[in-house]
């Protein structure tokens, strides 16, 4: 620090690595490290790579004010406060700006709720410049105005704490979410989703998992099967409850997977679609199959996915033959009529926030009409028109989707959506259009996450 600069007994400081435009801090030449008030403080990441998150309310009578911090942890130490006690805390680096000057300093992380300035400025900090105890507001003066423009989000790259909820931590979709995550400096934990338990507690909501309480995540990302779709709601819902970033919500993942309820909101809201009937009572199958007269016609379970519990019918024998089946055993399912012209072949649009990253036709085995890659079908890069690019977004965003696959089919009257996926996997995508889709997730979650919240109740 430039041996010029005269500090006094308080100033203004910022403190930029970690989103803090403006804070008062008092020096004090008696600590030989500054301190920062900080809660919520929790480590994270590996050994080799340790980490601390933590929350700061940088204006002392606004506790609603709360920035959410990480950063690399450098030590552990036992630090004696001005008042005889002793505690460990973690040490992070970190730039001060004062004034015009700018320099790298170590802080320590401690709850000073009960003081009357969230930092100190240490003797390590102070190295080279003139104190004057006698004088206040020496250098530049800030305020706490600043906050009121930041308003909910503050634009600032830091390392965040990632769960994926899966029970398939080794697939390749998950892999390379993590992989990019890792590129990025973020911790990614996966979860189990069916280990875990919920307290729902209307004051301190948790999420439990082997034996304790799952700690605070920036974001969760939902990786969750449609056989236990009902019970990972529930686990996501509940990290709403907490305040963490849930990828797509638990109410947009129910959407997509009631295929009855989907094709409701999607007709609704304008979407293009097949024409698609549905009927409870073996009464009525003949009417039914009456809704939709051209043969052949599909016939799909509303919890079918990858293909599966999707049927193709030759004649309407055969579909009453089918639909009694589904209505003897309790199945409920929709009949959709069958594009021909499509020839086997439709298109995945892959939708992250407002954009379609990535686009593939996927085309059908030659004894098969699906086109999954799950069920056989091949795939390749393929270019999509404006129309089917709107379409795409328009049904991510109707279901509540921040990210989501969705089945396009090219028909002699335009392009309709077939079906829309909330945990679309990544490898076919990425192979067929050589783009880097997992980076693209990484990215929204950035974007999203709230790194300020200026109506925070509870952390």
């Amino acid at each position: 620090m430039n041996k010029k600069l005269n500090v006094g007994w308080v100033e203004w400081i910022s403190l930029p690595d970690l989103g803090i435009p403006s804070i008062e801090a008092k020096t004090d030449t008696g600590a030989r490290t500054s301190a920062l008030h900080a809660h919520n403080i929790q480590p994270f990441g590996s050994n080799k790579n340790r980490k601390v998150r933590f929350v700061i309310n940088p204006i002392k009578d606004n506790p609603e004010l709360a920035i959410y911090c990480s950063a690399k942890v450098i030590d552990e130490r036992e630090i004696t406060s001005s008042m005889g006690r002793t505690e460990k805390r973690y040490v992070i680096n970190t730039t001060l700006n004062i004034g015009d000057f700018s320099k790298e300093i170590e802080i320590t992380l401690t709850n000073r709720e009960n003081l009357n300035y969230r930092m100190i400025l240490g003797r390590s900090a102070l190295e080279g410049a003139i104190v004057k105890p006698d004088s206040s507001y020496i250098q530049t003066k800030l305020d706490y105005d600043v906050y009121k423009s930041i308003k909910n989000k503050l634009k600032l790259k830091r390392s965040l704490r990632i769960g994926i909820l899966t029970r398939e931590p080794n697939s390749f979709s998950v892999r390379r979410i993590i992989e990019e995550a890792e590129k990025n400096d973020h911790v990614v934990e996966t979860i189990d989703t069916k280990r875990c338990y919920l307290k729902i507690d209307s004051s301190n909501p948790e999420v439990h998992y082997n034996g304790k309480p799952l700690p605070i995540y920036d974001a969760i990302i939902p990786r969750i099967g449609p056989s236990i779709t009902f019970y990972g709601m529930s686990v996501v819902r509940q990290f709403q409850a907490m305040g963490t970033f849930c990828l797509n919500s638990s109410q947009s993942i129910g959407n997509s997977r009631d295929k009855l309820a989907a094709h409701q909101i999607l007709v609704g809201t304008g979407i293009p679609m097949p024409n698609t009937s549905f009927a409870n009572s073996p009464k009525d199958t003949k009417s039914l199959l009456e809704l939709i007269s051209d043969m052949p016609l599909v016939i799909k379970l509303l919890q079918s996915s990858q293909g599966k519990g999707v049927i193709l019918a030759e004649s309407k024998k055969a579909a009453s033959g089918v639909i009694s089946a589904f209505q003897r055993i309790g199945a409920p399912f929709i009949a959709q009529e069958f594009v021909k012209e499509a020839n086997g072949e439709d298109v995945r649009c892959f939708v992250v926030g407002k954009k379609v990253v990535g686009s593939m036709m996927r085309k059908s085995s030659d004894d098969d009409f699906r086109s999954n890659l799950h069920s056989g079908g091949t795939s390749h890069k393929v270019r999509i028109t404006k129309k089917e690019r709107l379409i795409s977004i328009n049904a991510a965003r109707s279901l509540g989707l921040n990210v989501a696959g969705v089945d396009i089919i090219r028909s002699d009257s335009g392009p309709k959506v077939l079906e829309v996926n909330s945990s679309p996997g990544i490898e076919g995508i990425e192979k067929s259009t050589e783009k880097n889709i997992a980076g693209e997730i990484i990215k929204y979650i950035e974007e999203n996450v709230r790194l300020i919240n200026i109506n925070q109740k509870k952390y």
